[in-house]
């Protein structure tokens, strides 16, 4: 009894999935640097407006243009606007817009890919939709549709709630097509697994099949295409923003703050290098983590003890 009690305690309990996926992901130090760096963005455009409280819409003529100072750590723009507290309220607008996207994004992609890669019978009419929309030219189509639609989502909801509404609903429906290949090449190899035959023979319905046993085991592309999905909406943003069909010129974006400044790149060229940075940064970042993710979730690169 005392041999079978010792080997007892000393077997190790299993450490859950959560922790070792952690673990892989914290050996990418390129995807943990950039998973602290995004961390700090999110946190300063989070909370910099409620400790730096400058309106970034209040003008000040007599400090127009002006370099960086203590007062105004990114300086000023033409119309004496603080442009610290502009970057910071304009990123918590093109953050919200690249995650809302995205999560729209994902949410298409994957039923259309779940449901194509299970019901043969769907499959190749849901895969020649998708090579529809992958042969539609994307900015083109974001430009007409902006430009019929932005002036009555504005009167509806407004201009700022309205443009978002449209912004963040056409990235979305644009950019769902490598998601929903990615989740039906997984389906179509998950669903030949013993688990999913016996959940059909016990009498399962479809539905359930697919939520409770299926998706689970593809939620590691998921992951992986969220990530570069929020990257590819911020940048889509930001060019939407640039040239000039974005949110209005009181609403400041890291798009339009690039979009307002491109004019007075001879005066302040401080003014640009700003937003664009904080697009490449979170970009990078967001890019770096997504490699990670797929690393630290892909059962083939992981060397366990």
């Amino acid at each position: 009894m005392a041999s079978i009690s010792s080997t007892t305690e000393t077997m190790k309990a299993p450490t859950p999935q959560w922790m070792e996926t952690w673990k892989q992901f914290a050996k990418h130090k390129g995807a943990l640097v950039s998973l602290i760096i995004f961390t700090i963005i999110v946190l300063a455009v989070i909370l910099g407006p409620i400790l730096w409280p400058l309106d970034p819409n209040y003008s000040n003529l007599r400090a127009r243009n002006e370099g960086p100072s203590l007062a105004h750590p990114f300086g000023t723009d033409n119309l004496g606007r603080d442009l610290f507290a502009a970057n910071l309220y304009g990123g918590r607008i093109s953050l919200a817009v690249g995650a809302v996207a995205m999560l729209i994004s994902i949410f298409i992609g994957t039923i259309i890919g779940l449901i194509a890669g299970y019901s043969s019978k769907l499959d190749g009419l849901l895969m020649r939709f998708t090579d529809m929309f992958f042969a539609l030219p994307r900015l083109p189509l974001l430009l007409v549709v902006i430009m019929l639609y932005r002036d009555k989502l504005r009167s509806l909801f407004g201009p700022e709630l309205g443009i978002f509404m449209l912004i963040v609903f056409i990235i979305g429906a644009t950019s769902w097509m490598t998601t929903a290949r990615i989740v039906r090449g997984d389906v179509l190899s998950v669903k030949e697994r013993e688990f999913v035959t016996a959940a059909s023979a016990l009498g399962s319905k479809n539905g359930r099949i697919l939520g409770m046993h299926i998706l689970p085991n593809v939620l590691s592309p998921i992951l992986v295409s969220a990530t570069l999905g929020m990257a590819t909406a911020i940048i889509t943003e930001s060019a939407l923003s640039f040239l000039g069909l974005g949110f209005p010129s009181d609403v400041p974006t890291w798009g339009r703050l690039l979009f307002d400044g491109k004019d007075y790149l001879t005066l302040t060229p401080m003014r640009v290098v700003w937003p664009g940075l904080f697009i490449s940064i979170v970009v990078l970042c967001v890019n770096f983590m997504g490699d990670g993710l797929r690393d630290a979730m892909d059962p083939r690169s992981k060397s366990k003890a």
